[in-house]
């Protein structure tokens, strides 16, 4: 796996630590060890997944959509970040 480069330089975890543990337990077939190891990997997963599937099939409220998935994501991942360094640090 790569490293992460915030990591190695402050010794302190990125909002993206964790994805590409997460990614690889969910080809394992490790759903929850997935979810635990990243949270915010079922958000990216349903955006990337509407964004790859509207490329071929056009919905009638595909912006609404993508901009409801981009914030469910991005909120996620900072909720999630929050939660992490405040474990880390209390």
């Amino acid at each position: 796996m790569l490293p992460c480069l915030n990591k190695r330089i402050t010794g302190i975890d990125c909002p993206g630590c964790g994805l590409q543990r997460s990614v690889n337990l969910l080809l394992h077939g490790e759903f929850l060890a997935a979810f635990q190891m990243y949270p915010a990997i079922y958000p990216i997963l349903f955006l990337l997944l509407f964004l790859i599937t509207n490329i071929f099939v056009k919905f009638q409220h595909a912006n609404m959509i993508k901009m409801v998935l981009t914030l469910l994501t991005v909120g996620t991942v900072i909720i999630s970040y929050i939660l992490k360094m405040n474990n880390l640090f209390n």
